[in-house]
């Protein structure tokens, strides 16, 4: 049963961004560039959701045809989310790929690129470790204004904890934040769009990390009850990894973007929503890379544990993570407790990454039952919730083999996957 969430929610006031007090820079002069990975040995397309173009561009009446196939199309996302959303577990829409989910979870996934794209990493702006563009230009300054969703809260987390190599901070003596990092977003789809989905549709975004992989190193924490940090929760050996938990919980009341936490902007701004759109039909889908995966995960079981996003009518609203190249995030009991909560989670991973595997590298899902049970009280045993759709980028022709092992992990390398994989005919 839910858990009532009484004073979770904080009136905040109107924030003041970076990217509002002005425009940042490079030291060097030069106009920012969106920044996508470099170090990657890909030769990747295109990861746009793929569209149903003209094989003839000088006949009018096929293209007329084509445009009607993408139309019916986009029909059908509103006949079947609830499928796409795990529903049913996606029993049948992993294996061949069905054509809808594919699209769906390239758009997601871009969504969670955008937090990459936007992400000022430059150590010698003023504004590192802060968003690029305000909430208003987010998705426009991207060229992603397409997709159909406005920005209406950023999530600003602390660094003032133990994971430096997620963290960026500048060099300048004078910054926007000594103690804060921009982490991610919540946007809602407009009118336009949410017809198109069937539904009003409300998106968490976290940032992750890009292609380095030391801030695994800083994951050699052990387990904690999540309901050490204030989270509800009714079964006390239901836990995770702490570093997550305390990046999703502590703030810094000094400092103006995170004297409240992660957590309770997320919580305070999904709530605003829902009760803004509480007519509607809603879905609440979160996504996230690596890192962000995992705050993505501990989100979810977050806003259902606490009843969030049940109505006022009684209606739940669904809740559904689309994850990508994500760690293990808690142990079995946390596993279950998120499929009694209803939480569906689909997890795409590149079989070659070392990120999916860990923590719990000995300890975890892949042990016979009577193992795991035997192993349910260590600190270090693990287990993934959610279903499992599993890539290889061996098998692409478009990517060329390198001896970097973040190049598995990078996030426009899994979508470039995606966009080939074998579908429905």
């Amino acid at each position: 049963m839910a858990i009532s969430l009484s004073k979770t929610f904080l009136s905040i006031t109107h924030q003041v961004f970076p990217s509002e007090i002005c425009r940042p820079v490079s030291f060097s002069g030069r106009e920012p560039q969106l920044q996508r990975a470099t170090s990657m040995g890909f030769a990747t397309r295109s990861l746009r959701v793929p569209r149903v173009s003209s094989k003839t561009s000088g006949s009018l009446s096929s293209s007329i045809d084509e445009l009607d196939k993408e139309t019916r199309e986009e029909r059908r996302v509103a006949d079947v989310w609830r499928e796409i959303h795990g529903v049913d577990d996606w029993v049948g829409m992993l294996d061949p790929m069905d054509p809808l989910l594919r699209s769906e979870l390239i758009r997601y996934g871009e969504m969670a690129q955008a937090c990459y794209d936007a992400f000022d990493f430059d150590p010698f702006s003023k504004y590192c470790g802060s968003c690029r563009f305000t909430p208003r230009q987010f998705f426009d300054s991207l060229a992603m204004a397409d997709h159909g969703y406005v920005v209406s809260r950023y999530i600003f987390a602390t660094s003032n904890i133990n994971l430096p190599n997620f963290f960026k901070k500048s060099r300048w003596p004078k910054v926007w934040s000594k103690s804060a990092n921009w982490i991610g977003y919540v946007a809602v789809s407009n009118d336009e769009i949410s017809k198109r989905l069937g539904r009003r549709d409300i998106v968490v975004a976290w940032r992750g990390t890009v292609t380095r992989l030391e801030w695994i190193a800083d994951l050699m924490d052990f387990l904690k009850p999540i309901s050490s940090n204030k989270i509800p929760c009714p079964d006390s050996a239901v836990k995770v990894e702490s570093g997550f938990l305390d990046l999703y919980t502590d703030k810094d009341v000094n400092c103006r973007f995170c004297k409240f936490s992660a957590r309770e902007q997320i919580l305070t701004e999904v709530k605003r929503l829902l009760e803004i759109y509480q007519l509607e039909e809603l879905s609440l889908t979160i996504t996230g890379h690596s890192l962000g995966s995992a705050l993505a995960i501990l989100s979810a079981y977050d806003i259902v544990e606490t009843g969030l996003n049940v109505l006022q009518d009684s209606r739940a609203v669904p809740v559904s993570v689309f994850s990508f190249s994500g760690p293990r995030v808690g142990n079995v009991r946390f596993k279950e407790r998120m499929e009694v909560l209803g939480v569906k989670v689909l997890r795409v991973v590149n079989v070659h990454d070392i990120v999916p595997k860990s923590p719990g590298l000995f300890f975890n899902e892949n042990l016979s039952p009577l193992l795991m049970k035997m192993a349910e009280r260590l600190p270090w045993s693990y287990s993934h919730v959610g279903v499992e759709l599993s890539l290889d980028h061996k098998n692409s022709p478009f990517l060329k083999e390198t001896g970097d092992l973040s190049c598995a992990h990078n996030l426009e390398a899994h979508l470039h996957l995606l966009d080939g994989l074998v579908s429905y005919a």
